[in-house]
């Protein structure tokens, strides 16, 4: 993971399209108005294959009444959370006296700016000269909503992020972290664990103010700070809690998610959810303070996780409590068990008999008449598993079939708790590099005549 960026800027000049057009998702809100995002909305990208966490934050505004203070709060937070600022500016509605107080007030910050003019799409070059005057150099020119210059800025972003920094801890052979919201019982679970108080526990949201690696056995446990809801974080101890979690979630080959059973499954947990997939990383979750649920609540709230998880199937839930030690010894050979299925031990054989039994069953659709034809898969990586499979008109697969696919390998392969990638790619047509421009029937009919001739 190379570092964090943070995308800032006034009201509506596209920071939120920029960020769903790096991080490849619709994570956040896109519309036509100003102030529509109001907190910070956290994504990971991938720049040239490296890792790069991105913040989305609300509109910059000398306006600090209602709603645009807790945003400028926010914004402050991100930055600070940040190694690199993108300062977001409008091409189309040209340089306001907002942006240059926003560049004074960026400056005082102290931060690494890159500064960025959106919306460029049918406007002159000239109109970007403007921006210059902000003082941090030539702008790139970009249109995120049609992904022009968008390769230009990866490559830019990447030239001011730090190095990334080789693991400290590899000499464990699996590190755990324990996510979730504040007082959900995370640092009691590490003490229940390893059997001492190693670490702090008090009765209040956000003790944990840092990521804590605790070393276990051979293994590494990161307990990690609780990610508050939205708007709450405010407090400047508390504003690296969120990028510490981040950060344990890409260190991590397994991630625990700890929910507490009386409050259940709420957006914040879902986005942990999202970004540990988006990591690789593999996942469980443990639904803390069970004991304290009567025989109906149990049943109400296994009925909500199900309803509310039902997007990740495949990651087991477990039902505990960290106070007195109930389904807590499942925990580590749970994790050993999601480590085992994300090195996807196989062999490419058994790949592809899955696959041919798959195709067999279920098979992939006819575009514009001809049938997509599926020939082999082999895997390319593990942590998280993926597999190339190729064959001809791959990219004409529907993301349906794609998950169909994903379904089957994890069900024969009986992988638990680690996400699956599938990348489809399109064998090159051996018509394609035929000399003299002739059609496949002509070339066909040119090699009929060939061997006709050579068997005279």
């Amino acid at each position: 993971m190379r570092g964090t960026v943070a995308l800032v800027g006034r009201p509506n000049v596209g920071k939120s399209t920029l960020f769903n057009r790096l991080t490849g998702g619709r994570e956040a809100l896109v519309a036509d108005f100003p102030g529509l995002t109001r907190d910070r909305q956290y994504g990971r990208a991938s720049f040239d294959g490296e890792g790069v966490r991105l913040i989305d934050t609300g509109g910059l505004s000398e306006d600090r009444e209602e709603i645009f203070g807790p945003m400028a709060d926010q914004v402050e937070i991100a930055i600070d959370e940040a190694d690199l600022v993108l300062f977001i500016v409008d091409a189309r509605s040209g340089r306001s006296t907002y942006d240059d107080e926003i560049s004074d007030y960026l400056r005082r910050r102290g931060v690494e700016i890159l500064l960025v003019v959106n919306k460029t799409d049918g406007v002159s070059e000239f109109a970007t000269y403007e921006f210059d005057e902000l003082g941090f150099g030539r702008p790139l020119p970009i249109s995120a909503s049609h992904g022009r210059g968008v390769g230009a800025l990866k490559e830019a972003v990447l030239e001011r992020l730090p190095p990334a920094v080789d693991d400290a801890d590899d000499d464990y052979r699996l590190r755990v972290a324990l996510v979730g919201r504040p007082n959900v019982g995370k640092s009691t679970l590490v003490n229940r664990i390893i059997g001492e108080d190693r670490q702090v526990v008090f009765d209040e949201p956000g003790t944990t103010r840092d990521a804590i690696d605790v070393p276990f056995r051979d293994y590494l446990l990161i307990d990690t700070a609780g990610v508050r809801r939205r708007g709450k974080v405010r407090e400047t101890v508390e504003k690296f809690s969120v990028v510490k979690t981040l950060e344990a979630l890409d260190r991590a080959e397994v991630a625990i998610l700890l929910l507490d059973a009386r409050e259940g499954v709420v957006d914040q947990d879902l986005h942990l959810v999202r970004y540990a997939i988006d990591a690789g990383a593999g996942l469980a979750i443990g639904v803390n303070k069970w004991d304290g649920l009567s025989r109906d609540d149990r049943e109400r709230a296994k009925t909500s996780f199900d309803r509310k998880l039902r997007f990740v199937p495949w990651v087991p839930v477990r039902f505990l409590s960290a106070l007195h030690g109930t389904g807590v010894g499942e925990l580590l050979p749970l994790a050993d068990q999601i480590f085992a299925a994300g090195e996807l031990d196989t062999t490419t054989p058994e790949l592809n008999r899955i696959l041919e039994e798959a195709v067999a069953d279920h098979p992939p659709p006819l575009v514009n008449g001809r049938t997509i034809k599926l020939r082999y898969v082999h895997k390319v990586g593990a942590h998280p598993p993926t597999l190339v499979v190729h064959g001809s008109q791959t990219h004409a697969l529907p993301a349906s079939y794609l998950k169909f696919l994903e379904n089957r390998f994890r069900e024969r392969l009986k992988l638990v708790g680690v996400p699956i990638k599938i990348v489809a790619r399109t064998t090159k047509n051996p018509f394609s590099d035929r000399k003299n421009n002739l059609s496949e029937r002509q070339y066909r009919r040119r090699q009929r005549l060939i061997r006709h001739r050579k068997g005279r």
